[in-house]
């Protein structure tokens, strides 16, 4: 009794895990309800790994575990649903590379309670396939027209008409989502949820239902699916421009610009939470921007807009034929019989890629292609053979041109066969390429930059500081030249008198030594080296520091060039690990300055003559 109640608080905690998580997002200070039910399912796929799913292998899914076969009105209890989840992200980890593996049992528990809390709330155990289909299809990767038609394909007849009962049917099923989420008084199901979409009962067609359905703005009801992919799009969008409310430098996602105030802009966590500052009200018109252009792209765009070089208005989405296709079943290909129009999810399969640009890696089109291809040879092949089993002998010749043609075409598919799997195992390296990181990703990283420009500028500084240290050691150099000239003037004054130059009084020690002007101006990055710095300098100082010329006060002079030439070794150091932090420079830059200093002093007082 206590494993089984251990087991059931178990299963309870499974099954409130995912709510517990987003309640900790604290998504509802977002006030507006649209992008409250948009974060919230996001963050419901993102979490349970649906976004790595494109549609069309969702679609694969549903037609390799059965489902098109079934009615929409057919029950499948949870552990046939389990089964067919793990399928799909079984599926998904041999086509992530080994580095972006998914955890594939918390993947199937975590989405498995979620559909039965959403679609399962009375606890019978079963959940029909329209809306296993309806979930999955809405909650997957892929583009936003990809699922519309796929949709469309559920909700039609065979002429391609859509039925407005199925299209019922479809919002019960869909807006369950906003419910299970806590959205449901904002996008609950009602009665008159398909006439807000369609207020006129006409024939509605595929490009009739996908102008309705990517209209701007799209219907009420459904206003939070193409927010949801609008958010998955600019979730690593980078905006370099300041925050008008917290100041934040950059922004992430989306931007929102007031057409009233000039000037000012939020980040989206200020503008969803209602932040406003200044003159600025939350009741003014804001604009909201997925990308970010430079003035010059701007000013380009709209000179190019003005001259017709970019077209005004785009379609929101392609302009497709509106026959309906007669999906094929593959599976038997030598028969390519139509089937009925409980398995139209092979509609979209069959039809191929949308005229769109859709990568090669997200979704099986090229080879359903292919596939395609090799179906109509095999049909064609068969036809062939009936037909010579059926030819009199006396026909004999043209069997023996069919069989030559039917070898030819083998040939041929086994070639196409060869290009095919060479194709994928080209895609298959580009793609681990592609998720290895590499320095252009790097120089895109915002925290990057920022420290590269911190350490430029400190470089900078530094080398600002070590040309104003080496002009300050010119500066000595030019004072010790003074004093040399002074040591000099004495030496021969006490020649002439006799006596010796400390013992003779000297007028000369009244003389100002001449003290240079400091540039102000010094060199961002100096390229002498330190004994350049002496360009200018003396012959007597030159030969104060020769090892063959007897000076007085020479070894005093010795001992001020050895520290003014560690403490510019020190900062050419300090130059180079720019990382150590402008803590020690400083403690090095007043060390020489006190050097210099205690230089001055002592050479003053030696300068001065004994009475």
């Amino acid at each position: 009794m206590i494993e089984e109640g251990s087991k059931s608080s178990k299963a309870t905690v499974e099954k409130r895990q995912l709510f517990m998580e987003m309640r900790a997002q604290n998504f509802d200070v977002i006030r507006l309800s649209t992008y409250r039910t948009a974060c919230k399912l996001r963050f419901v796929q993102k979490r349970c790994n649906l976004h790595l799913v494109d549609v069309w292998n969702m679609i694969e899914a549903f037609r390799d575990n059965g489902l098109s076969t079934l009615d929409h009105n057919a029950e499948i209890n949870v552990s046939r649903l389990e089964t067919i989840l793990s399928s799909i992200f079984y599926q998904l980890n041999k086509r992530l590379p080994t580095t972006h593996q998914i955890n594939v049992e918390q993947s199937i528990g975590l989405l498995l309670n979620f559909m039965v809390a959403t679609y399962d709330s009375e606890g019978h155990g079963k959940l029909t396939v329209f809306s296993v289909k309806s979930m999955l299809a809405t909650m997957c990767g892929g583009k936003i027209v990809d699922k519309l038609r796929y949709i469309f394909s559920q909700i039609s007849d065979s002429s391609g008409t859509m039925v407005f009962a199925k299209f019922d049917q479809f919002l019960r099923e869909v807006l369950k989502l906003p419910t299970a989420v806590f959205e449901g008084p904002s996008f609950g199901y009602t009665e008159h949820s398909v006439r807000t979409c369609f207020p006129q009962q006409k024939k509605i067609l595929l490009n009739t239902f996908l102008d309705v359905m990517m209209a701007d703005p799209p219907p009420q009801c459904l206003v939070w699916l193409p927010l949801m992919h609008r958010l998955a799009n600019v979730e690593n969008v980078f905006h370099p421009v300041e925050c008008s409310y917290c100041r934040s430098e950059s922004m992430m996602g989306f931007r929102y610009r007031c057409q009233q105030c000039h000037g000012y802009q939020l980040c989206q966590n200020c503008f969803w939470r209602g932040h406003a500052s200044g003159p600025h009200s939350n009741q003014h018109q804001m604009k909201e921007h997925s990308s970010w252009k430079s003035p010059a792209k701007k000013l380009s765009h709209a000179i190019s807009k003005s001259l017709g070089c970019v077209p005004i208005g785009e379609p929101p989405h392609p302009v497709f034929p509106e026959a309906a296709e007669r999906p094929q079943d593959l599976a038997h290909p030598a028969q390519l019989k139509p089937v009925s129009n409980n398995m139209n999810d092979t509609i979209l399969m069959s039809s191929g890629a949308p005229t769109s640009t859709k990568s090669t890696l997200e979704s099986p089109s090229r080879l359903d292609e292919e596939h395609r291809l090799i179906a109509r040879y095999a049909a064609r092949l068969a036809a062939e053979a009936s037909n010579s089993t059926q030819c009199p002998p006396t026909d004999l010749s043209f069997s023996f041109d069919a069989n030559k043609q039917q070898r030819q075409l083998i040939a041929e598919l086994e070639n196409k066969n060869r290009e095919i799997l060479q194709e994928i195992q080209r895609l298959r390296l580009e793609h681990e390429q592609a998720s290895q990181p590499t320095p252009e990703k790097a120089q895109q990283n915002p925290t990057l930059l920022a420290e590269l420009r911190l350490l430029r500028h400190r470089k900078d500084e530094l080398e600002k500081r070590m040309s104003a240290l080496q002009e300050s050691r010119r500066e000595l150099m030019v004072q010790l030249e003074g004093l040399m000239r002074l040591l000099k003037d004495e030496e021969q004054k006490a020649a002439q008198t006799g006596g010796s130059p400390h013992s003779s009084p000297s007028h000369s020690a009244s003389c100002t030594m001449p003290m240079p002007i400091r540039s102000t101006s010094a060199g961002s990055t100096p390229t002498h080296t330190p004994q350049d710095c002496l360009a200018g300098v003396g012959d007597d100082v030159l030969d104060a520091f020769s090892q063959g010329v007897p000076r007085n006060l020479r070894n005093d002079l010795l001992v001020a060039a050895d520290s003014i030439t560690n403490t510019m070794s020190s900062l050419v150091k300090e130059l180079h690990s720019v990382d150590d932090g402008l803590e020690d420079e400083e403690v090095n830059m007043r060390n020489g300055r006190d050097k210099v200093s205690a230089q001055r002093h002592y050479g003053n007082r030696h300068s001065t003559p004994s009475f």
